[in-house]
């Protein structure tokens, strides 16, 4: 059973997003949430994620289909931004028929991924 730390949703032009914060030490965490989120959100249009570890130091962004670096690199930001080690970020989407742009994608994500971060430390 996967324990994720905080969940936020966050609606832009109809598109649904919703954040899930992992604090993680290892890969296989990361899979199995991944895994969980997957059977969890089958209608799901992309899950897309990012992830910071420590030891090993390993970071890694995954926009699983959106156009190139407009959703896990975004991700990674906030991560890095905020300090972030030993936890992954995932954002599930379900599109709402209005396409955002590259513009959209990028504000949309890096919005999620800070609202997950809002008041942690880890």
């Amino acid at each position: 059973m996967v324990k994720f730390l905080k969940q936020v949703e966050y609606v832009e032009k109809k598109s649904k997003f919703l954040g899930y914060l992992l604090p993680c030490e290892k890969l296989e965490e990361i899979e199995q949430a991944l895994a969980a989120l997957k059977q969890e959100h089958k209608k799901a249009t992309h899950i897309c994620y990012a992830y910071s570890l420590k030891a090993p130091f390993l970071e890694k962004a995954v926009d699983d289909g959106e156009p190139s670096g407009t959703a896990g690199r975004p991700i990674l930001s906030v991560l890095q931004k905020k300090g972030q080690a030993n936890c992954c970020i995932f954002v599930v989407r379900y599109f709402g028929g209005i396409k955002l742009g590259a513009g959209g994608l990028v504000r949309a994500y890096t919005k999620t991924a800070s609202m997950l971060l809002e008041e942690e430390k880890m």
